[in-house]
C-alpha cells in the first residue's frame, strides 16, 4: 500500500515540478519580449533624481571664513 502510495506521489511532483519549470521558462521569455516595466515607485524616485540634480546645477558652495 505504502509503496503505490509513493510512486503516486513522486509522479505527481515530478510533473508539478516540470509544468512549473515550463511555466516559469514561458513567463520569463515573455518579460524579455515585453521590454522593461517601469512602475509608479521608479518613476517618481526617477522624477526626484532629476529635480535634485537641477537644484545642484545652481547651488554655490559658500566659503566660511574662520576667524
Amino acid at each position: 500500500m505504502f509503496k503505490y502510495f509513493m510512486i503516486i506521489s513522486v509522479t505527481l511532483l515530478a510533473i508539478g515540478w516540470t509544468a512549473y519549470g515550463i511555466w516559469n521558462y514561458l513567463e520569463d521569455r515573455k518579460e524579455k519580449k515585453g521590454g522593461k516595466q517601469i512602475t509608479q515607485r521608479n518613476q517618481k524616485a526617477k522624477d526626484s533624481f532629476e529635480e535634485y540634480t537641477k537644484k545642484m546645477e545652481n547651488f554655490e558652495k559658500k566659503i566660511y571664513d574662520r576667524k
